[in-house]
């Protein structure tokens, strides 16, 4: 049974640097904004398997950070935490949903009714392109 609750940011931290950039200092993970962001993760009984962070202003929603143990990837986990975020971003009023996602994960983020927008960038040799969800006539998944 998976359950997904509100966390501080510093519980997502762990995670982050595990599976998002492990070979950077813990601290590139932190975001400057954490303390004015949503976080979720979601806990099989208490043990932590992935975290996600929103941020909303003006209407547009962000989320970054979004990381999934290895151990509990491909089990649906991932899905139910996005449509956590999902729901609250709109329970915020946004009307558009973002992120950078690696295109490694863009597969992913289109079963949600993501699509890229704007060019493919590179965080380190990481290849990247935003991914939008315009919220007013999206479905959950």
């Amino acid at each position: 049974m998976i359950t997904i609750r509100p966390i501080r940011p510093e519980e997502t931290y762990p995670l982050r640097h595990e599976v998002l950039w492990p070979d950077k200092p813990f601290a590139y993970v932190m975001l400057t904004d954490d303390a004015d962001g949503y976080h979720f993760g979601a806990f099989r009984e208490n043990e932590l398997l992935a975290v996600i962070s929103l941020f909303e202003k003006d209407g547009i929603a962000r989320f970054r950070k979004f990381a999934t143990r290895p151990d509990a990837q491909r089990q649906g986990i991932g899905s139910h935490l996005l449509n956590q975020v999902i729901d609250k971003a709109r329970q915020l009023g946004a009307d558009k949903l973002w992120c950078d996602a690696r295109l490694s994960a863009a597969a992913f983020y289109q079963r949600f009714g993501m699509e890229p927008e704007g060019e493919v960038f590179f965080k380190d040799e990481i290849p990247y392109a935003k991914y939008v969800l315009h919220l007013s006539n999206s479905p959950t998944v």
